[in-house]
């Protein structure tokens, strides 16, 4: 397990906004009364939001709106790796999956292109917009390489798009979401390759279709006249 600290550089105070404050306080009600502390990661996340990342100040501000001690709060933000614990890009965050089917279908341009542009990972790019991590395996594996941008999924990347769409948010883009070379979800590149006849949906071939009788059913009787 890697070892994961708060920046060495904190702002000197945080306060929630007023939209972070009440929809915090909504989530707290969603938890039996004395229970509200189970609300921390949900909360942090808020923060993240917020802010960006999540600062030690921070980290107070939710200890003391839960009732918890900070030291609980903080060994939560550093457990888990969505927590970002020192600022990043002003206009994204670039998280690229290095796991080994990433691996094998090329992430390691995608390393490349992001060392090229932005410097070391786990480094905010000299002009501050953009802060880049390989990570591990984010669960899209099918549509491999692939990267995170924010919140969204890049799919299907080369080199090449994958460069695109980052000198797309420089300039103020907004690239959509999604497979590069638009396949459907994760069906095969081209389109379905199986179960592609029409009669299969259509009912016409299940209407040609004579159930058997089971085993040891007798046939049904035929319905006797009026």
């Amino acid at each position: 397990m890697s070892v994961r600290r708060l920046a060495q550089v904190q702002p000197a105070s945080f306060a929630f906004s007023p939209a972070t404050l009440k929809r915090a306080r909504e989530l707290m009600t969603h938890f039996p009364a004395g229970r509200q502390q189970s609300a921390v990661i949900q909360i942090l996340w808020l923060v993240q939001k917020q802010e960006g990342w999540v600062s030690e100040p921070a980290i107070r501000a939710v200890a003391e709106l839960l009732g918890m001690p900070v030291i609980r709060v903080l060994e939560i933000a550093t457990f888990y790796t969505m927590f970002m614990l020192e600022p990043v890009g002003e206009v994204a965050l670039v998280q690229v999956c290095g796991t080994t089917p990433c691996q094998t279908r090329g992430s390691e341009d995608l390393l490349a292109v992001c060392q090229r542009k932005f410097g070391p990972s786990n480094h905010r790019s000299a002009d501050g917009k953009f802060y880049w991590q390989e990570v591990e395996c984010m669960g899209a594996c099918a549509n491999a390489p692939m990267a995170a941008i924010n919140d969204y999924y890049y799919e299907d990347l080369t080199a090449e798009s994958f460069e695109k769409i980052l000198d797309d948010f420089a300039a103020g883009k907004k690239p959509k979401p999604g497979s590069a070379i638009k396949r459907q979800g994760a069906a095969p590149d081209g389109g379905p390759l199986t179960l592609t006849d029409p009669k299969l949906y259509d009912g016409s071939l299940a209407k040609k279709i004579k159930i058997p009788n089971l085993p040891g059913k007798p046939p049904k009787a035929a319905k006797a006249s009026a």
